[in-house]
């Protein structure tokens, strides 16, 4: 694939027309200013649209017109915004009631203010570029866009990624889709405003620059002193032998599969035998100038790294299949050497290592907020404004399209594997599941069901799976769903493939390369183009067809970014996926997983528009929500940094917009150390020291899980299933299935938050700066997090940790969840973290129903709640019911039922019911239960309180 510079083509077109600015038109929703162009990559239109009260879309140009193609994250926009427009000397302003957009005549740039005239953002002066850039015939620009960013401000936002990053403010991003890295190109201030940047190829926030080798940055000298390259030294197995290999690397670069030889990486020295090897680069590098230093360590297997001997990079690891990166920053000052060291050991014979680095940029320019895209036919994006952040959230999803409520069966407990091989195997571990009476709603059917040679075909290997109706059927008759895998990849060999290929909708730089992926002898496929629309009609047709009639409640879309073949450098990563229908894949590369959850979601609704459409997807994008799309985070590693790792993802997936996300419980690439525990343990009976971490481990993994928006377990061997973990009576088991009865028990409770997703546009997993953005000590608080307005988790990642530190943030007291025991906001406290328990805490005013134990999410209605309010301030808390598996809420078929608690009277009220749907209990029981300072309460579902009988008419109670 070239990249073609069309500067000078650019340059003699731009001359024979003559450029005029400073003149403004009026549109339907907005203005267009013409501005005078200096040079022809200078821009020369923008374009203000309003789009509600409070949204804003702008767009800007060097062309003579705008781009004609359709936004694929905005959804049509039904309602007309009232707005004025009014001219001065030197700018255009468009303004609603709340606030207004104000364009510079002179330079185009913009800057938006409240209703009063507060500034609130502002492009920054000159921060906007556009850069000729050609693919495949297809002229656009490569873009940036600076905004001008206040010392205080913080981000958050950008997908989910795994560097355990937070706040992004001076941080740098790069947004591409990747196992375990999903991409949102969305960002949210503290400052209560979000801009959602229209684009859908490779983008940067931050830095704009690639990471470059580290022999550009730094003068390099190896372990001898001599300059020029560090010292590599490659050390065999004992086991091998090979001998010692030592030679000098004039950088450290071996971060992919070479695109000729798939089997070999990239500089790696050729015939060295890499399983059970151990390699150093050592020696020393030198800035050429002072400053900060931002590097990223991409790796594979175990990997230290010292800079100036400090440990920079304590250990980590990754299988060799999935590498991660990780990003750090160090000061450094020019001319003076410093030694660096990396440890690596590979995994396997096939294994990753790369440090690259940016060279300094001042700080001023760093903490900008910055934006770059790749490939984009103009700068295009919308300010969205809000109150607060959840208001921000809103206007987002006004643009992008309302969140779906999930069926009430996927609030409950998913068990899944890699993976249930037979037919058999599945329905026990269900049935076990039921015999040990630990509630379970969803049994995941993970990849390869299918005839070995047959990927794509959605047929099922008659010999381990006989009879695949029957075995839905069995499921459903355990009271359970089922959820099965289909990856957008089809073997040449089967007809589905055959069918995309005859219409043109197969990407084929895989078949042209004879690409054989790792099943079996290998075998040849690739991805269908989800970017045409009657290919998408076809793969839901195909699933149709041969797996709907089966009664398969629930759609795993796996390897959707699309992953067409692991470990390949970027650019060979976009000949595997395109060109597609909408135009070459370097500007359409992050928005597959969109499109391709489109398919699903209006294939079934047209099918059967009742029926809740449930989606999980290892890919996501902007707009992701409108399609009852939930997201995982990968094929993420079972280390206590992975988990904690989780956190920080999940919270700025959460504030991406996308409400719905999970993680695999324990992780999915497992460390041999633990494999060869739970073998050990088979064998012996014994608890070696690896295997009572791994039980350790996952035992504050599932704690964690249970408090986020699907609960869900998930990975390699060993096996998730709690009795495979550990025996009954042990406290791993005893810990697993409490919280998971605890995650049924709070069903009323999570089942409303679902409902205010939809309603209210709200986001379940919070990052406490959503609820207390006055209290800036939570701006960077990354390991705490609410779920829900009452609950504050503070999960435990250290292994062998019996405390943790818990910040309690200010303007509200505090309740510990399990003793009742109050605490005052506004300070930081070490506290009891036992194996068994997970801090979790309870925001003074809160109110929390409970419901009765349940095995299943529907199991029996809840004709009693108990209500646990938290005295010390005013509360309120709406109960939301519907029928939990179809679309009648749509149509108004659903029952709210508000509480509110006034402190200063001690009583609560428990209002008028709103609404009915089919099926509502038209009389039920609260049992009202009272924590207090002086009266601490422990936890107890079964507590008896104040009765009250409701019938759905208002009610008052005491509960001093």
């Amino acid at each position: 694939m070239k990249l073609k510079n069309t500067s000078v083509c650019l340059l003699a077109g731009w001359m024979l027309m003559a450029c005029s600015g400073g003149g403004y038109e009026k549109t339907s929703n907005g203005i267009i200013v013409n501005v005078e162009q200096q040079q022809p990559t200078d821009v020369r239109k923008v374009k203000v649209e309003v789009m509600g009260e409070k949204l804003i879309h702008v767009s800007a140009t060097p062309e003579k017109n705008f781009s004609k193609a359709e936004s694929l994250i905005i959804v049509p926009q039904k309602d007309k915004t009232d707005f004025s427009v009014e001219e001065s000397e030197d700018a255009v302003s468009v303004k609603t009631s709340e606030v207004c957009a104000i364009v510079s005549k002179a330079t185009g740039e913009v800057r938006f203010t409240d209703a009063s005239g507060n500034l609130i953002l502002a492009e920054d002066e000159k921060g906007r570029s556009f850069k000729p850039i050609e693919v495949q015939g297809t002229k656009a620009y490569t873009v940036r866009q600076v905004f001008q960013s206040p010392d205080d401000e913080a981000f958050y936002g950008l997908g989910q990624h795994q560097a355990d990053e937070f706040n992004y403010k001076g941080k740098n991003e790069e947004l591409f889709q990747y196992n375990t890295k999903v991409s949102v190109p969305f960002i949210v201030s503290n400052k209560n405003y979000g801009i959602l940047w229209d684009s859908y190829s490779l983008c940067r926030f931050g830095d704009p620059r690639d990471y470059a080798q580290l022999s550009t940055v730094f003068k390099l000298y190896d372990k001898e002193g001599k300059e020029g390259a560090l010292t590599g030294t490659y050390v065999p197995s004992q086991k091998s032998t090979a001998e010692t290999l030592v030679r000098r690397e004039d950088s450290v670069y071996f971060e992919h599969l070479k695109s000729e030889d798939l089997s070999k990486v990239v500089n790696l020295p050729e015939g060295f035998p890499f399983m059970g090897s151990q390699v150093t680069y050592e020696g020393e590098i030198e800035p050429m100038e002072s400053g900060r230093f931002r590097f990223i360590l991409y790796y594979a297997g175990y990997t230290k790294v010292y800079i100036d001997g400090e440990l920079v990079v304590p250990e980590r690891w990754r299988t060799a299949w999935n590498p991660n990166s990780y990003k750090f920053a160090v000061d450094l000052k020019a001319g003076k050497r410093v030694p660096l060291k990396i440890e690596w050991i590979p995994d396997g014979y096939v294994s990753y290592c790369g440090l690259r680095a940016l060279s300094p940029v001042s700080a001023e320019e760093q903490n900008k907020q910055s934006w770059w895209g790749e490939m984009q036919n103009e700068i295009d994006y919308y300010f969205v404004y809000g109150e607060d952040m959840d208001e921000v959230i809103s206007g987002y999803r006004a643009l992008t399209g309302k969140s779906q409520i999930m069926p009430k069966w996927a609030m409950g407990y998913w068990q899944s594997r890699e993976r249930y091989k037979t037919q058999e195997e599945i329905l026990d571990a269900l049935k076990e599941f039921r015999k040990r009476q630990i509630p379970i709603d969803n049994i995941v059917l993970d990849w390869s069901y299918w005839p070995e040679n047959a990927w794509g075909s959605h047929e099922f290997d008659k010999a381990r799976f006989p009879d695949p109706k029957g075995m839905v059927d069995s499921i459903h008759a355990l009271n359970a769903k089922m959820m099965i895998s289909v990856w957008p990849k089809f073997y040449m060999t089967t007809e589905h493939y055959k069918e995309f290929d005859e219409k043109g909708w197969m990407y084929q730089q895989a078949v042209k390369d004879s690409i054989r992926d790792w099943i079996g002898p290998g075998y040849i496929g690739s991805f269908y183009d989800a970017y045409a629309e009657s290919a998408r009609k076809l793969f839901w047709k195909q699933m149709e067809d041969h797996l709907y009639p089966l009664g398969i409640d629930a759609w795993w879309m796996d390897a959707s970014e699309p992953n067409v073949r692991d470990c390949t450098d970027l650019a060979y990563r976009k000949a595997l996926c395109g060109p597609t229908a909408l135009g070459p894949s370097d500007q359409y590369f992050n928005a597959y997983a969109l499109m391709n959850a489109e398919a699903i979601y209006d294939g079934q609704r047209a099918v059967d528009n009742d029926k809740r459409v449930f989606l999980l997807t290892r890919s996501g994008f902007a707009g992701l929500q409108r399609y009852s799309t939930a997201t995982w985070s990968g094929d993420i590693a079972t280390r206590w940094e992975d988990m904690k790792a989780q956190i920080s993802a999940g919270l700025n997936f959460a504030v991406s917009g996308i409400p719905y996300w999970t993680m695999d419980i324990g992780g999915f690439c497992v460390e041999k150390r633990y494999e060869d525990g739970q073998k050990e343990f088979n064998k012996t009976g014994k608890e070696n020291a690896d295997y009572k971490e791994w039980r350790e481990l996952n035992t504050r993994w599932y704690q964690f899980g249970a408090f986020c928006p699907l609960f869900r377990a998930h990975g390699q061997y060993p096996f998730r299933e709690v009795w495979n973990i550990a025996p009954e009576g042990h406290p791993a088991y005893s810990s697993i299935v409490y919280y998971t009865k605890l995650r049924y028990t709070m069903m009323p409770y999570i089942y409303s938050l679902a409902g205010m997703t939809y309603f209210d546009d709200y986001t379940i997993m919070r990052p406490l700066v959503m609820d207390f953005t006055a209290d800036t000590k939570v701006n960077n608080i990354s390991d705490q997090f609410m779920f829900g307005p009452a609950l504050m988790a503070a999960p435990v990642y250290e292994y062998g940790a019996r405390t943790r530190e818990v910040y309690f943030p200010a303007t509200c007291g505090w309740y510990d969840f399990y003793t009742g025991k109050y605490m005052a906001g506004g300070q930081q406290l070490k506290v009891d973290a036992p194996y068994e328990r997970m801090p979790l805490y309870v925001r003074e005013g809160a109110i929390v129903p409970y419901g009765p134990e349940m095995q299943y999410s529907d199991e029996k209605p809840a004709e009693e709640i108990t209500l646990y309010v938290y005295a010390g301030k005013d509360g309120e808390f709406t109960l939301y019911e519907d029928e939990g598996v179809n679309y009648n809420y749509e149509k108004g078929q659903y029952a709210t039922i508000p509480f509110t608690y006034n402190d200063a009277e001690g009583t609560l009220t428990i209002g008028d019911r709103a609404g009915e749907f089919p099926g509502m209990l038209k009389e039920r029981t609260f049992n009202v239960v009272k924590v207090s300072k002086d009266k601490p309460q422990p936890f107890d579902a079964k507590a008896k309180g104040v009765t009250v009988k409701y019938d759905g008419k208002r009610q008052s109670v005491s509960i001093s």
